[in-house]
């Protein structure tokens, strides 16, 4: 124990009674109940500690304290005439000899109730993120996050894996999000990049003849924010394997994660070896999604022969889903409201109607179905209490509307959804190549160092236009809890020559690959290893296990939704010196808030 005390606020029990004990920590709280007489709660890092103040000489001091200063208690442990039983610490008491401010809280008033701060408003808590992580509450699921770093780093180590650390400083290249560039004082106009992923170095590091590479990495996506991602800066259980196939890799993360879930989650249920295996195309027809939640028994049927002629608009030309939901009890208005959810998740309208216990098609779009009544029963498998919602339109648009009204329906179904438990499964077979969303051309799916199903043949079949690039499928993978991704992963592509052939379909020649890639084409010409790899995100992962609902409260310093980190002031402004000293010209400034 170190010297400023003899023991921690969480430690004290009634063996101690009649002890000269000496704690420090945080003046949480003061109760007066009398003249010179007083109540204060003293906390650490490890617990609370009543201390029972009965003189003027030590009144007037806790009384001209601030909450939150820093002090030091001396004094004799004894028992509480009125024991706490919710308290580890409840049964003692410090009748105090000596108290001394450490660290004075010059502030009358705080941000917030330190033990409330998750009342308070979100950037009020980021400004003061120090004060937030005082709460216990907020504390804990940072310790959390120790926990399971440590656990993941010990499973690894036991599975054979050696901790290596790869560059932070590197060259940018595409990975499928924006980059943070560092501008270099000594190569005026060129730019390091903050890695997006270890994934070009632990590819070498295969190369190099090392079998079994691990690390908690860093990576930084210049991204927008949302509840299970962070702008900025994240973490992942980084993992590659020489020698190994798609199989070798979901082997050893079925060893290493169940457990981890399964003693440190908030259920201790998880999913044992082998996870269920569904392939993309299956996942987006079953489910809606190619993260499916599987604790959700709902699934998604086709109806798109059985309903599109029936005369309702939306449904006229498209393809239609349905999920048909037994014991459905939701009055009109919780239908509606789930409804306007779908439609403000998805952007597109969910439609329903229900078979009543009398036999009825009622409520809804009904008066389009009760004309064809029978084949609808029949072909839907309905029974009476049957709720059926649909969707409408393309068929990626109805499979993902359906799925996010499948989850909907199972948030809202306690019948449909085992809720204390943690499922994986693996979703496989990605597509290789898809047509990007803001640029309308073909791009990668996913990772572009993946190996297709087919190899260099289904490459040139497709460049000389006799197969459809989109129905290349490769062997990427991606680790699914609970309907959260936790990890993208790949069998890599170890062949330049194939490595080429990939890039050329999206427009980048054996000269640009070479360019982009120097390091990974040289060195895979000298003889590269079969590889995969893969890396569940650990901010994730630990939002799963303590069931917070954004990934910022597992982040011991995160930066708001708008990329900022409100605390430190980042990004900011720097000075001239600092710009022409790199040769940077600020063109545009933008308005201090």
């Amino acid at each position: 124990m170190v010297q400023m005390r003899t023991h921690t606020c969480g430690e004290l029990r009634m063996e101690h009674v009649g002890q000269h004990v000496k704690l420090v920590g945080w003046m949480e709280n003061v109760r007066e109940v009398g003249q010179n007489f007083a109540f204060m709660v003293l906390r650490d890092f490890y617990g609370t500690t009543q201390v029972v103040v009965e003189t003027a000489e030590m009144y007037d001091l806790v009384k001209g304290t601030n909450k939150e200063s820093t002090i030091s208690v001396e004094g004799v442990v004894r028992e509480r005439d009125s024991k706490n039983p919710k308290l580890p610490t409840g049964d003692i008491e410090i009748s105090p000899e000596k108290i001394q401010v450490l660290g004075r809280c010059r502030y009358n008033e705080l941000p917030f109730q330190i033990n409330r701060s998750r009342e308070a408003d979100e950037a009020i808590r980021l400004k003061y993120r120090y004060l937030d992580l005082r709460n216990p509450d907020v504390k804990k699921n940072i310790v959390l996050r120790c926990q399971v770093v440590a656990a993941l780093r010990s499973a690894m180590i036991d599975e054979g894996f050696l901790e290596i650390t790869t560059p932070i400083l590197t060259a940018s290249s595409p990975e499928g999000a924006r980059d943070y560039l560092v501008p270099s004082r000594k190569h005026p106009g060129h730019f390091y990049a903050l890695p997006q992923a270890p994934q070009q170095f632990k590819q070498l590091l295969m190369t190099s003849g090392f079998d079994r590479y691990f690390q908690i990495a860093p990576c930084f996506r210049d991204e927008d924010a949302r509840g299970d991602r962070s702008p900025g800066e994240f973490y992942q259980l980084d993992m590659e394997m020489a020698f190994a196939d798609q199989e070798d890799v979901f082997a050893v993360l079925e060893r290493v994660l169940p457990p981890i879930f399964a003693k440190y989650g908030t259920y201790n249920i998880a999913s044992e070896a082998p996870f269920k295996r569904i392939p993309y195309l299956e996942a987006m027809d079953r489910y809606g999604s190619d993260k499916p939640d599987l604790r959700i028994d709902l699934e998604l049927t086709d109806a798109t022969e059985l309903l599109s002629g029936c005369g309702f608009p939306p449904f006229e030309g498209n393809t239609v889903k349905a999920i048909v939901v037994t014991g459905f009890e939701g009055t009109r208005k919780q239908i509606d409201q789930l409804c306007a959810d779908v439609e403000v998740q998805a952007g597109q309208k969910a439609y329903w109607f229900r078979y009543d216990e009398n036999g009825e098609i009622v409520g809804g779009i009904a008066k389009f179905v009760q004309p064809i009544k029978e084949q609808v029963v029949s072909a839907l498998g309905l029974t009476p209490g049957c709720f059926v919602g649909l969707t409408a339109g393309n068929l990626l648009t109805a499979q993902k509307t359906a799925g996010v009204l499948r989850n909907k329906l199972g948030a809202f179904c306690p019948a449909h959804m085992d809720r204390e438990r943690y499922e994986f499964c693996w979703i496989v077979d990605f597509p290789m190549y898809e047509i990007g969303e803001e640029s309308g051309e073909l791009e990668f799916c996913h990772n572009p160092f993946s190996m297709p199903n087919g190899g260099l043949e289904v490459l040139k079949k497709a460049a000389a236009g006799q197969v459809d690039p989109l129905t290349i499928t490769a062997y990427q993978y991606d680790l699914v809890c609970n309907g959260v991704e936790l990890s993208s992963g790949a069998v890599r592509n170890h062949d330049p020559e194939i490595m080429i052939e990939a890039f050329r379909l999206v427009r980048l020649g054996e000269d640009d690959v070479k360019a982009k890639f120097p390091a990974m084409y040289n060195a895979f010409c000298y003889g590269a290893p079969p590889h995969a790899g893969i890396a569940p995100g650990v901010d994730r992962m630990v939002m799963l296990l303590c069931g917070a609902e954004t990934i910022r409260e597992v982040i011991p310093f995160p930066m708001n939704k708008n990329a900022q980190d409100v605390m430190m002031g980042a990004p900011g402004t720097v000075t001239q010196a600092q710009l022409d000293e790199l040769n940077i010209a600020v063109t545009a400034q933008e308005d201090e808030p």
